[in-house]
């Protein structure tokens, strides 16, 4: 079917052949996601009746209308926009939900959607924390079934006082999941995350060559150590345990600045078997090192 209604297959009418393959593509987009999958198969009819477009007077805006991309047109931030309709939503859900925060908390600052060219630091990421744990300040207490004041008795109000709180939390636990699933399903779309996704990965993979070519230089730099030592106590067999510390100290300098770049702690576990392979090769009494650990035993079975 998308094949079918693919823009490049349908010349005579390009834009009709686009606006019905992208509700294609978002009928697969849902399909192959399990969660969304299920959240709309429950909510089917309203999705499908388009909400009521208006905003309730105690329930606030419906919502369902905005699950679906025909309700925006491109990623602009004009008022038919994706950044543009997005951010209307949820400028008018925090403006609703203000009416039920408490005063002392008023000067608190719901974050809003944003435009297309946003940073992720000051705007996005602040966005999605807030809203993917939404909880809805409202009471619900319009969907009161009983009235406790009727109530005969306390046993008869404390019974009304639990069906009313069950109608008050179906419906919250409906309006939070309602606009979860709406952050979910414009953050699948939402093009900022995907620029900052590239911008994660192109860092990860600098790290990554850093690290690597410090390992390299390390291992180089020990190798030159091993197999270029021989002008101290030691003789031929060696060279002197003093040199090898001076040399030591001067790799230790050369990279602590790499090592504090470093997000990762790149020295510890070598440093502490360079140690281990000294302990091997060094011989105490005589002050040397060894290029082998057979040239030490050698030396340690001599008469010398």
């Amino acid at each position: 079917m998308a094949l079918k209604f693919h823009p490049d297959k349908n010349p005579d009418d390009p834009e009709g052949a686009k606006q019905t393959f992208q509700v294609i593509q978002q009928a697969y987009d849902v399909l192959s996601d399990s969660q969304e999958r299920a959240w709309y198969d429950n909510h089917r009819e309203q999705i499908l009746q388009g909400g009521l477009g208006e905003k309730l007077e105690d329930e606030g805006i419906d919502l369902f209308q905005y699950f679906s991309t025909s309700c925006y047109s491109g990623f602009g931030d004009d008022e038919s926009g994706f950044y543009g309709v997005y951010s209307e939503v949820f400028n008018t859900l925090a403006k609703e939900d203000l009416d039920f925060i408490d005063d002392e908390d008023s000067d608190f600052e719901i974050p809003g959607f944003g435009k297309s060219r946003d940073e992720y630091e000051s705007v996005v990421g602040p966005f999605y924390a807030y809203w993917t744990s939404y909880n809805t300040p409202r009471s619900f207490s319009w969907l009161d079934k009983y009235d406790t004041r009727q109530g005969e008795n306390r046993w008869m109000k404390r019974k009304m006082e639990a069906e009313n709180k069950k109608l008050r939390d179906k419906a919250r636990k409906e309006r939070n999941e309602a606009v979860r699933n709406l952050v979910q399903f414009v953050r699948k779309r939402d093009k900022r995350l995907v620029e900052y996704s590239k911008k994660l990965q192109e860092k990860a993979e600098l790290n990554k060559k850093k690290t690597l070519e410090f390992h390299k230089k390390q291992r180089e730099e020990r190798k030159k150590l091993f197999e270029g030592g021989g002008g101290g106590t030691g003789g031929g067999d060696g060279f002197g345990m003093s040199e090898m510390e001076a040399q030591l100290r001067q790799l230790e300098g050369e990279y602590t600045d790499s090592e504090e770049e470093s997000d990762n702690d790149l020295g510890s576990d070598e440093e502490e078997e360079m140690g281990e392979e000294l302990d091997d090769l060094y011989c105490v009494a005589c002050d040397k090192i060894f290029k082998t650990v057979g040239a030490k035993d050698n030396h340690g079975t001599s008469r010398k």
